[in-house]
């Protein structure tokens, strides 16, 4: 199919403008069944990016961000947030929504294949042998205790590895 330029008027200024034969062709691709009804500055007025016909005016920011007073469901303070709240959500202040979401970025890195990570797991796994049912039947300081466990071990296995390190250091010293 063959395209060739076209003149069409713009239906905001009334000015002509060129309807060209590869801006038909984008439209004839994107199936697209309309032509164009307004030229580029026009455009470019009603999207709010600003070029305008006075070279001093200022130009408008294309939106606004509706900012919304609420309370924090976490602390109790009110804040404001970029969003309407939905009913039934939890809203978090700027503070709280860090701390929610900084230890995952600590657990996702301190994951990375470390001995605590392996040690972790298996404590995860020693606690998911025990049934529904059974984990009533524990302690209520067992999940304390496999922390500690956690730490100590965790502890131990840095300690031999700052030993290793030491050890490695002195026989290259030696050589």
């Amino acid at each position: 199919m063959q395209f060739f330029d076209r003149f069409l008027k713009c239906s905001d200024c009334g000015n002509e403008f060129v309807f060209t034969a590869g801006e038909q062709l984008f439209f004839y691709d994107k199936q697209f069944k309309n032509d164009p009804k307004r030229c580029k500055l026009c455009k470019a007025k009603r999207a709010g990016l600003g070029r305008s016909s006075n070279p001093n005016a200022v130009a408008t920011l294309p939106y606004s961000r509706t900012e919304t007073r609420t309370e924090c469901s976490a602390c109790g303070i009110e804040t404001t947030v970029p969003f309407k709240p939905t009913q039934g959500r939890p809203v978090l202040c700027r503070s709280c929504f860090e701390l929610k979401r900084v230890p995952s970025g600590v657990a996702a890195a301190a994951n990375l294949d470390s001995p605590a990570a392996q040690v972790a797991a298996a404590a995860a796994a020693l606690d998911g042998n025990f049934g529904a049912g059974s984990m009533a039947a524990l302690p209520a300081s067992s999940s304390a205790a496999t922390m500690e466990m956690i730490v100590e071990t965790h502890g131990a296995l840095m300690a031999e590895g700052e030993a290793s390190a030491e050890l490695v250091a002195a026989a290259a010293v030696q050589a």
